[in-house]
């Protein structure tokens, strides 16, 4: 008695059978990632002599926060402030919350889902159609689990989790490009505010002294030494300094308000600052062109964009093939509510569901052909961005070199311009040269001034430049996990 038929199958068994089948699901069509071979230059064509020495010969040391490296407590600050307020910033983080819900989305569908289902009706069958039973109410109780679970014999899930957690990664180096671009225009735009500011003091310098020049040329008219020449001379000249000012105020309120938009603090107002007290930083060690696939996060999410791009073929492959879903349900149903969970009351259901494509006019192989095309896409995106990589660090490396190298004669030709300055001013009041000459002797040595501020700028901007292009203002995956270590 309770001995089953020697051919029946216990449920159990069967559901363990399945899961077993499940297990063997190993397999996944479509290539494995391997990273692109790309040729590079064995170091850049500009190294600096005075960079700070590497640790090690591969890899270029650059600080995440090179903008404290200046030494100015201001910079700093509107750094950090962009970095935790910038609209920008704050969108792409938005972006990679985004990619890590579709990536848990993914990682999901690999896994059984279980269902309660519930319910409990009364009904009452007609007493006049001559069914047997007719006119009676028939009360039912149900409540049962269901479960559903592909088996992803071809890796197509697998590929779509795999896909998904590269859109993640990509996400969050494409924050990170977003920070390095935010750090960097807020430098640059610091720096330019306070060459803009000793422009201004130099200008106004300038129409101080015009305006002196205009007074004393007057006061000569007066008495009978000087000419109406003169005087309309250095009308213009005055003027023409006016006119300068306005124009660098203007630049000046531009600058600002653009600081203001990157910080996030539209009523951002910021004082006059001199750039000569900014100190030179140590330039980071150029290290080899190969250690940029590591430093730089838009060749990092360039890269991961690739590895989605290349698991979305093995996604498009494996619809090809036939896809195979379990099905089951376990739970009980009775008349009485008290009689639910009684043994008597057990139901239960296990199905197999076969989805196999014959014929579908050429859709699913078009969708391969789509992934493919994609992968190359990337591939040469990927490709781009090192060799992007490579242009700017050697770019910036030239910039700087440059910017030095002009140095001594920009300090050169101000120092003389200013020797003639005193030379000409001398001869004028001797009344030995006309104002014309003076006044070509002023524009000269305003003019080297100007550059001298111009050629400081540059190596600041240069300078950030190469932090950036190295890979400057975040912390590695990789090197944040050694640091732990």
């Amino acid at each position: 008695m309770g001995r089953k038929a020697p051919g029946a199958v216990r449920p159990g068994a069967g559901l363990v059978a399945w899961l077993a089948v499940g297990a063997l699901a190993g397999c996944a069509v479509g290539p494995d990632y391997q990273r692109p071979q790309i040729a590079l230059p064995a170091q850049y064509p500009q190294a600096l002599d005075d960079a700070v020495p590497a640790q090690t010969p591969t890899a270029a040391t650059v600080a995440p926060d090179w903008w404290t490296q200046f030494g100015d407590e201001r910079l700093t600050h509107l750094v950090e402030r962009a970095l935790a307020h910038n609209a920008d910033i704050l969108q792409a983080v938005a972006r990679v919350e985004q990619a890590e819900a579709l990536g848990m989305q993914a990682d999901a569908a690999r896994w059984p889902g279980v269902d309660a289902q519930g319910s409990a009706t009364r009904s009452r069958t007609s007493a006049t159609t001559g069914q047997a039973g007719g006119g009676s109410t028939v009360d039912r109780q149900r409540l049962a689990l269901s479960t559903g679970f592909e088996l992803d014999f071809w890796g197509r899930l697998r590929r779509a989790s795999e896909a998904a957690r590269a859109e993640v990664l990509a996400s969050r180096y494409a924050q990170e490009v977003v920070r390095q671009t935010v750090a960097g225009l807020v430098a640059q735009g610091e720096f330019a505010l306070r060459t803009l500011d000793e422009q201004i003091a130099l200008t106004r310098e300038t129409l101080r002294t015009r305006d002196e020049s205009l007074r004393l040329l007057r006061l000569r008219l007066e008495h009978g030494l000087g000419s109406r020449l003169e005087i309309a001379q250095a009308e213009g000249a005055r003027a023409e300094a006016a006119v300068q000012l306005n124009e660098l105020q203007r630049q000046r309120a531009e600058v600002q308000a653009q600081l203001a938009l990157l910080v996030g603090e539209p009523g951002l107002v910021l004082e006059a600052a001199p750039v000569r007290d900014l100190p030179r930083p140590p330039v980071p060690p150029a290290g080899l062109p190969s250690a940029l696939l590591e430093r730089r996060p838009d060749v990092r999410q360039a890269e991961q964009q690739l590895v989605a791009a290349q698991a979305q073929i093995g996604v498009a492959r494996a619809a090809l093939f036939p896809s195979i879903a379990l099905t089951g349900l376990a739970g009980g149903e009775s008349a009485a509510l008290s009689d639910l969970l009684r043994g008597a009351s057990r139901i239960w259901t296990l199905g197999v569901a076969l989805d196999w494509p014959i014929f579908d006019a050429g859709l699913r192989r078009a969708r391969v052909e789509q992934a493919e095309a994609r992968q190359r896409e990337a591939l040469a995106a990927y490709q781009g961005a090192v060799q992007t990589a490579f242009k700017d660090v050697a770019q910036a490396l030239a910039n700087l070199r440059a910017a030095r190298e002009s140095e001594p004669e920009v300090l050169a030709a101000a120092r003389a311009a200013d020797q003639a300055l005193d030379l000409a001013r001398r001869r004028f009041d001797a009344g030995y040269v006309g104002h014309l000459e003076l006044l070509d002797a002023q524009r000269s040595a305003n003019a080297a001034q100007l550059q001298v501020l111009s050629n400081r700028r540059a190596q600041l901007a240069a300078t950030v430049e190469v932090f950036k292009a190295l890979g400057g203002g975040w912390t590695p995956p990789d090197a944040a996990a050694t640091a732990a270590r």
